[in-house]
C-alpha cells in the first residue's frame, strides 16, 4: 500500500528544535538520576522531597 506524508509546518518543526534544545540544556544542568543512587534510596527507604519542614499549618 501507499505511504502516508503528514506535512509539518516549519514552525512546527522550529518549535520541536526548540523543545529538543531546551531539554538537552535542562539535562544537562539537572542530570537525571542514576539507577545506583535511586536503588539506593530504596534501600535505606530515604528520597529527597524538598526538603523536611513539617506540618507548617
Amino acid at each position: 500500500m501507499g505511504e502516508v506524508i503528514r506535512f509539518v509546518s516549519k514552525s512546527e518543526r522550529e518549535r520541536a528544535r526548540l523543545i529538543q534544545e531546551a531539554r538537552a540544556i535542562y539535562d544537562s544542568i539537572f542530570p537525571p538520576t542514576d539507577p545506583v543512587s535511586e536503588e539506593q534510596h530504596k534501600v535505606t527507604g530515604r528520597a529527597f522531597v524538598g526538603g523536611d519542614r513539617g506540618n507548617l499549618s
